[in-house]
C-alpha cells in the first residue's frame, strides 16, 4: 500500500506561507487538510493509516492532542511546525516537533529556520500576517529587501491574513484551501501580487470593512481595557481579527477584545493583551474551553449568550480594577 501525504494548515497568512515554503523545497502530491483561522482542531479530520506521513503547520498542538495521539497510535509519522501554546509534547518516535512557543516566532519563520532560509520572502510575509513586524523587517533586510518591497509584502500578508477570518467559507473571498493553491502558484510573492488582480480586490475590500469597523464605538472602556461588539453581518467576521490587531497597535498599553455573534447565539473574540504585563492574552483565552492562540494575540471560539456578560467582565478583571462605563444592550 502506497504511502499518502497529508498537509494539515491554518489557512491564515503564516499556515499559507509556511506550507508553501515546504512544498518549494519538497514537491509532494498532497492530500490538504484545513480551515479558516478559527478552525484550529483539524488534526480529527485526518483519515491517515499506518506509514502516512503528515504534516502539520501553524496549529495548536494543545487544541489537537487528541488528533495527534489517534495518529501517532496508528502508526502514521507526524511532522509538526508551530509556534502557539503546546503544552506537554508527546514523546513518540513517529513525531517530528518543530515547536518554539518562546514568543516573537511564527511558523513561517521556523520553516525558514528549518530550510536555512531557501524562500526567505515568504516568511517575511507569514511574519507580517501575523503582526510580527520587527521580525518580518529583520528576515527582509537580512535577503535585501527595502523599504518599499516590504511594504509590499506587509500588504500581502495583510490581506491574506484578512481572508482567513470568517465564519465559513461564504463569509470569506477565497476559501483557505483555494487561498494556498493561488499562493502556490508562484515563487516569487511579488510576482503573486503583480499577477493575481483578486489580491487587489481583497485589498479594497479589507479597507471598506476596516472603515466600517472603526464606525462601531466601544461597547464598554475603561483606562485599561477595551470591548467592541461588532453587529452581525459578513464584513464583522472578515474584519475582527485585524480591527483586534489595529487596536494594540494604536494603543499597547492597554488589552482590546472584538467580539462577533456567531451562529445559535453564540459569540467569538479576538483578543490582544498588553505588551509585557500578564496575563498574557493567550493565558486568559486558555481559561475557556475553545480559546487558544499565542502570546499577546489569541482568541475564543464560542461562547453562549448566556455566558457572555460574564465572559466581559473576566476580560475586564483580567487587566482592570477600574469600574466600566455600564455595558450597552447585547442586541447587536
Amino acid at each position: 500500500m502506497s504511502v499518502r501525504y497529508f498537509d494539515v494548515f491554518n489557512g491564515d497568512a503564516d499556515g499559507i506561507c509556511a506550507l508553501h515554503q515546504l512544498r518549494l523545497a519538497d514537491p509532494l502530491d498532497s492530500i490538504l487538510v484545513t480551515g479558516l483561522k478559527h478552525e484550529i482542531a483539524l488534526l480529527e479530520r485526518v483519515r491517515a493509516r499506518e506509514g502516512d506521513v503528515v504534516t502539520v503547520l501553524d496549529l495548536s498542538l494543545d487544541r489537537n492532542r487528541a488528533g495527534l495521539e489517534s495518529l501517532l497510535g496508528r502508526g502514521v509519522h507526524v511532522r509538526y511546525f508551530d509556534h502557539h501554546y503546546a503544552g506537554e509534547i508527546p514523546a513518540s518516535d513517529d513525531l517530528e516537533p518543530v515547536i518554539d512557543t518562546a514568543g516573537g516566532w511564527c511558523t513561517s519563520a521556523l520553516v525558514d529556520r528549518h530550510l536555512g532560509g531557501r524562500f526567505r520572502a515568504w516568511a517575511v510575509v507569514g511574519a507580517f500576517g501575523d503582526q510580527l513586524d520587527a521580525l518580518a523587517a529583520r528576515l527582509g533586510t537580512s535577503i535585501g529587501l527595502d523599504a518599499c518591497a516590504l511594504d509590499v509584502l506587509r500588504n500581502l500578508g495583510h490581506t491574506l491574513n484578512y481572508n482567513a477570518y470568517g465564519v465559513s467559507d461564504g463569509d470569506v473571498a477565497i476559501p483557505p484551501a483555494a487561498a494556498y493553491r493561488l499562493v502556490h502558484a508562484y515563487a516569487d510573492p511579488f510576482e503573486l501580487v503583480a499577477r493575481e488582480p483578486i489580491l487587489q480586490g481583497l485589498a479594497r475590500q479589507r479597507r471598506v470593512d476596516l472603515e466600517n469597523a472603526f464606525a462601531v464605538p466601544a461597547l464598554r472602556r475603561n483606562p485599561n481595557c477595551d470591548v467592541y461588539l461588532l453587529p452581525d453581518a459578513p464584513w464583522s467576521r472578515r474584519v475582527s481579527g485585524e480591527l483586534a490587531n489595529r487596536l494594540i497597535l494604536a494603543e499597547p498599553q492597554r488589552a482590546h477584545m472584538v467580539v462577533i455573534p456567531l451562529s445559535a447565539g453564540e459569540y467569538g473574540a479576538s483578543v490582544r493583551s498588553p505588551r509585557g504585563r500578564k496575563p498574557a492574552a493567550v493565558d486568559f483565552c486558555r481559561r475557556f474551553p475553545t480559546g487558544g492562540g499565542r502570546g499577546e494575540a489569541a482568541g475564543i471560539e464560542r461562547v453562549g449568550r448566556g455566558d457572555l456578560q460574564r465572559f466581559l467582565d473576566a476580560f475586564e478583571g483580567a487587566w482592570s480594577t477600574e469600574t466600566a462605563r455600564p455595558a450597552a444592550a447585547l442586541h447587536h
